[in-house]
């Protein structure tokens, strides 16, 4: 179980090094050339000795090592550690949508929007010459606008006033219209009054 995996890379790696140590003390002595050192008449001089057992530690160490990476690298288990292999997801995006317009006024009433300079050149123009008072070219422009459709917000006679936006080839006043409110709403149709737009502005 992976419960166990420290002890045992523990306890193989401590018997790593003791095996390493026992090399050391065994196979590494003066005149390790397996006829022994009894009769003392040859021994290898200091420099070679202290150069000697230096590498044959290394050595061990070494070897320790290689049985720490391969015996040891699984865990003891087969199965190994599968820790980090598993990453949650990023976090999603939190919310809904945004929504492409901002909120509509409150005097919209719920009617779709458009921009006043989405509208077409004719209504723009119109716009201009409410702000500036006129002059208007047609007579009934001003004048007031009943809602009789009802297309719009329910209001006293006299709120809402209209103006004509010129439609190009158009041998009348067209279809077209801008509706003012007495609190500076604007209304565009395109229509005749069957539907219309709250202008933002």
């Amino acid at each position: 179980m992976l419960i166990h995996t420290a002890p045992r890379r523990a306890a193989a790696v401590l018997g790593a090094l003791l095996a390493g140590l026992l090399l050391v003390l065994t196979g590494c002595s003066p005149g390790g050339d397996g006829k022994g050192s009894a009769r003392g008449t040859h021994r290898p001089s200091a420099p070679r000795t202290a150069g000697g057992r230096p590498a044959a530690v290394l050595g061990a160490l070494l070897a320790g090592l290689l049985l720490v990476l391969t015996g040891c690298s699984t865990g003891g288990d087969g199965k190994g550690s599968s820790a980090g292999t598993h990453r949650p997801s990023a976090t999603s995006t939190a919310g809904g949508r945004p929504s492409g317009d901002g909120a509509a006024p409150g005097w919209a009433k719920g009617l779709p929007t458009v921009p006043a300079g989405r509208l077409p050149a004719e209504a723009q123009h119109t716009l201009k010459l409410i702000d500036a008072g006129g002059p208007f070219p047609y007579p009934k422009d001003g004048t007031v606008f009943g809602n009789y459709e009802k297309q719009l917000p329910k209001e006293p006679r006299g709120y809402y006033h209209e103006y004509t936006v010129d439609t190009p080839g158009a041998r009348n006043r067209g279809a077209r219209r801008l509706i003012t409110g007495k609190h500076h709403e604007f209304f565009y149709t395109d229509d005749h009054y069957k539907s219309f737009k709250a202008v933002l502005r």
